[in-house]
């Protein structure tokens, strides 16, 4: 590790806001109370993948080798191993995909004349992801809005043939998956025939099960979530750069503060228009407060975060410790990675734990049902419910830390294309010349969640770690939290970046991460691999680009999901500090080195920063050599001839028909044929 990067940890450092922690004490119980006080590890069985439990003559505990020690019914360590992967592969591409479908329906609503207060923002958006569902991207707005709505919604349904997105990754992956047959017909039945395969008595071979793994999980990366972040852009707006704060010193000692937290950003989007309202806005001021403080906290925070500059309170490790400021009227949870507990530190203050979604309700929290089809009107309703407990705040037990970041956010794929080629040449190809040439060594993702389990600040000490040795990094989830709360999310965070790194980002004006938005985002870094690939000079698929992902703290199911839609589409995925299937090393095997010979990247698992900093480096370093890359260039100065003379970059259907890009490049029909 870098010594100039080292920092001092603290007694108990998944606690991130120790004074706020301390505060708490002896009023409730909190997550890392509960780590703390547990008499028993996880179990190994469990923990490791050998547990079986899909039928009622278990729980059987698995021993790879040991004979008496497989499954009632003969279940090997693999099997069960592979078949508790895959169930977590099921889970978490259901709801990642859930989220998209919810997201559809929304964007059916508006498109449809049948909701409110939502618009289409992102019309060259529209043509584009209507251009992939087979659409005429030239009709009007309105006519063209409604058959995408219809085609977005015909997705999760479909049954036989391919999904749309698929046409966008690299042809040669897409030859990959047709000759391997994991291409996802619909997303739905890959769900539920996954959940079919693994369920007693069915597949039972660990080759099959993990095999059809990866074409549910690409149900998820190259379908719903998909779905739901070009939808989400359509509706809400793409993303670009944007200055905010992050922590939990966002919150206002005299502004009603909510907190928005989960994953679907409609209800924060509405929330957002409801808070400038000047009914609500007067409201708040009859009740002594100067306005509405919105703050996001997990995913949601990040949605808002990236589009209106809405501060981050926390990331999911912090959501206890946000209502234990005291200073937070309402948390507002709609899906996913909301703990139970926050209804229980809420009751020990003035707080409401207000539940939105029908899907998700919490004892002892309030429900509030949130309609999209009259979204803002549903915001006042809770901005008012939130506007009531303000005259209840103890200010005594009110304790805000002053602890907050600046961070420049909002880098969809659109907005880097635009960074790095001007509207005129967007393209990834200068960041491939400098891959190239030996300034940026290559591209690292740091995603997932963080963990009450990992007792270290693994992802920012990595990412450290990573732009130090020249590696640009990227980030999306609670792991972009994480990293913004150190400061990497700034340009002024580049002096801590190696020389040559340093040098290009200076140059485009860009942090050394870029926060590229919440865990459904990272279809965006699908998509900008897929740009990376078709600019030229780095191979023709993912699995020959200089580049690799990884999730230091994953927590869901969530995390597994994303990582097999990464290493289905060639792109390996360092895990840790544990890997699900552990117990069995046939298992594990097959998924470290046969999916390499398989889909052309492998899984990895890696325990702290140090570790998980060597295998990336030496994984990038290996995909040098074998470009031929690895040596250094020397630096040429063109001349306009030699300008005029560059190879032009192949260009995709994105180019022309998204956001950047010049008019000229469009694909048209006629230059097709």
């Amino acid at each position: 590790m870098e010594p100039r990067l080292k920092k001092k940890e603290s007694c108990l450092s998944c606690v991130v806001n120790q004074d706020v922690y301390e505060k708490i004490q002896g009023k409730v119980l909190t997550a890392p109370d509960r780590v703390g006080k547990r008499g028993t590890k996880p179990c190994l069985f469990g923990k490791g993948g050998t547990c079986c439990h899909v039928c009622n003559m278990g729980p059987c505990q698995i021993i790879e080798g040991v004979e008496e020690m497989r499954g009632v019914c003969g279940a090997t360590a693999a099997t069960v191993a592979a078949r508790n992967f895959c169930r977590m592969v099921a889970a978490g591409s259901s709801a990642h995909s859930d989220h998209g479908r919810g997201i559809a329906e929304v964007f059916y609503a508006t498109v449809h004349g049948e909701a409110e207060d939502f618009e289409i923002k992102d019309e060259k958006k529209l043509r584009m992801v209507a251009y992939y569902f087979g659409l005429d991207h030239k009709k009007p707005v309105k006519e063209l809005a409604k058959e995408v709505a219809v085609k977005a919604l015909e997705e999760f349904g479909k049954q036989h043939g391919e999904l749309a997105f698929i046409k966008r990754a690299p042809e040669k992956r897409q030859e990959i998956w047709r000759k391997l047959g994991v291409v996802p017909r619909g997303v739905d039945r890959e769900v539920v025939e996954m959940l079919h395969r693994t369920t007693v008595g069915v597949d039972q071979d660990y080759r099959s099960l993990l095999k059809a793994s990866v074409r549910c999980a690409l149900a998820d990366g190259w379908g719903g979530s998909m779905i739901a972040t070009e939808l989400q852009d359509i509706l809400l707006g793409t993303p670009q750069p944007i200055r905010a704060t992050v922590n939990l010193g966002v919150l206002k000692e005299d502004m009603v503060n909510v907190t928005v937290h989960g994953h679907e950003p409609e209800v924060a989007e509405a929330l957002a228009i409801a808070a400038q309202d000047p009914e609500i806005l007067e409201e708040a001021k009859k009740v002594g407060a100067k306005g509405i403080n919105l703050a996001g906290i997990c995913c949601t925070g990040n949605e808002v975060l990236m589009r209106r500059g809405i501060p981050i309170a926390g990331s999911f490790v912090q959501q206890e410790l946000a209502l234990a400021t005291g200073a937070v009227e309402a948390m507002i949870v709609d899906v996913q990675c909301i703990m139970q507990n926050v209804a229980t530190v809420a009751q020990a203050y003035h707080t409401a734990v207000i539940t939105v979604s029908d899907k998700a309700e919490i004892e002892g929290a309030m429900h509030m049902p949130f309609d999209h089809h009259h979204p803002v009107e549903s915001a006042k309703k809770i901005l008012r419910e939130a506007i009531s407990r303000f005259p209840k705040r103890d200010k005594s037990a009110v304790y805000i830390p002053k602890d907050k970041m600046d961070v420049v956010a909002g880098f969809s794929h659109e907005t880097i294309l635009y960074i790095l080629g001007g509207r005129f040449r967007a393209s990834y190809k200068p960041l491939n010349e400098n891959i190239i040439n030996g300034r940026v060594l290559g591209v690292a993702a740091i995603v997932g969640c963080d963990n009450f389990r990992v007792f270290e600040r693994t992802h920012a000490e990595l990412a450290k770690e990573l732009i130090a040795n020249n590696i640009l990094v990227v980030v999306t989830g609670c792991a972009a939290t994480a990293i913004a709360r150190e400061g990497l999310l700034s340009p002024e965070a580049a002096s801590l970046a190696g020389d040559s790194l340093r040098e290009v980002l200076e140059a485009v004006g860009c942090p050394p991460v870029l926060h590229m938005g919440s865990c459904v985002d990272n279809s965006r870094i699908l998509i900008a691999l897929t740009e990376m690939v078709n600019a030229g000079g780095l191979g023709e698929d993912f699995d020959d680009l200089p580049a690799i992902g990884c999730a230091p703290q994953w927590m869901s199911e969530k995390a597994v999901a994303i990582g097999n839609y990464f290493v289905g589409s060639g792109a390996c995925v360092v895990f840790g500090p544990n890997f699900p299937t552990e117990k069995s090393q046939v298992a594990t095997d097959y998924l470290f080195h046969e999916f390499y010979n398989i889909f052309g990247a492998p899984w990895v698992v890696a325990r702290d920063a140090k570790d998980f900093a060597a295998v990336m480096i030496d994984k990038i370093k290996e995909k040098r050599k074998r470009l031929g890359i690895d040596k250094p260039k020397p630096r040429i100065l063109f001349d306009m001839a030699m300008r005029r003379a560059l190879e032009a970059p192949k260009v995709s259907p994105f180019h022309g028909l998204g956001c950047f890009g010049p008019t000229h490049l469009r694909v048209e029909e006629e230059a097709e044929a």
